[in-house]
């Protein structure tokens, strides 16, 4: 049994309901997830985080990113505020752009284990080059309504 377990209330959410300190690191956030209300039904959730941070691993400098994160719920749904504190726990956590989106789309696929799930990461410039990482579990299942994730792509002066 993990710290965290030993925490949560009769095995229930560890944040939801509860005042939660920022985690420290990645590593350390418990992301909770709770039973899907509409189990059997193909739908999309989509969460954005437009101010979203982290650290760049060569100069300590913030990174600054508009995170969408959308996935096909299977038998569980993250809660909101651990999600919004697992993000937030990138404040001081130094690493590429890449494996930043990359790797927290699939700590949330790996644990959640939704039908599908996509993220996108639209990095704003530094050193005058902004990057988009995009990183998807696979396929979208047949049926399901994907919207485009609105956000634009860097247009500096345009």
């Amino acid at each position: 049994m993990s710290e965290n377990e030993t925490d949560r209330p009769q095995g229930g959410p560890l944040h939801l309901g509860r005042q939660s300190a920022l985690p420290a690191s990645p590593g350390e956030a418990a992301l909770d997830y709770v039973p899907n209300p509409r189990k059997g039904a193909l739908y999309l959730v989509r969460f954005a985080a437009p101010e979203f941070t982290s650290l760049c691993p060569v100069t300590g400098q913030p990174d600054f990113a508009h995170i969408v994160i959308d996935y096909a719920p299977g038998e569980t749904i993250v809660e909101s505020k651990s999600l919004k504190l697992f993000l937030g726990s990138f404040r001081n956590h130094c690493g590429f752009h890449e494996d930043v989106t990359v790797g927290i789309g699939q700590r949330l696929f790996d644990e959640m284990s939704p039908k599908w799930l996509r993220i996108g990461g639209y990095w704003y410039p530094r050193g005058g080059i902004p990057i988009d990482v995009f990183w998807q579990s696979g396929a979208p299942p047949g049926g399901l309504w994907v919207p485009d994730q609105g956000v634009a792509s860097y247009r500096g002066r345009g």
